[in-house]
């Protein structure tokens, strides 16, 4: 199943893909303002190019696991992208991703944008649970 996700920012937010099986994800550019004009096409036109079954959209809980505002924002903003797309939209839990990608750049000396880095983290996560449930 191809998926994409997105680690979600105001100003800017990461995005990765999957392979068409699920197995192998990688980074793609960032999208700035994702909520304006412009970054809303950008994310069409990454959604038309990729075609994925699903969206992953990472929702960021306090460590509590209780929704903050950016949980907040990026439940609303899953709601919209609901009625934009065919693609099943599902929230993802992030806390940690960034921190992890930002190990995975450390530790590979990696010049990939973190916030697409994250996304990755967040993608592959999803997968390894989603393939656990089937």
């Amino acid at each position: 199943m191809k998926a994409l996700a997105l680690d979600l920012g105001r100003a800017r937010t990461g995005v990765a893909v999957s392979d068409p099986t699920g197995t192998l994800v990688r980074p793609l550019p960032v999208i700035r303002e994702i909520d304006r004009p412009d970054g809303a096409s950008a994310l069409d036109d990454v959604i038309a190019a990729e075609a994925p079954e699903v969206i992953v959209i990472g929702q960021p809980l306090l460590m509590s696991g209780e929704a903050g505002e950016q949980a907040h924002h990026a439940s609303s903003f899953a709601g919209r992208l609901r009625g934009r797309v065919e693609a099943r939209v599902v929230l993802m839990d992030e806390r940690m991703s960034t921190a992890e990608a930002e190990r995975r750049a450390r530790e590979a000396g990696s010049s990939t944008d973190i916030d697409s880095l994250a996304a990755c983290v967040i993608l592959e996560a999803w997968l390894v649970g989603n393939r656990e449930a089937a």
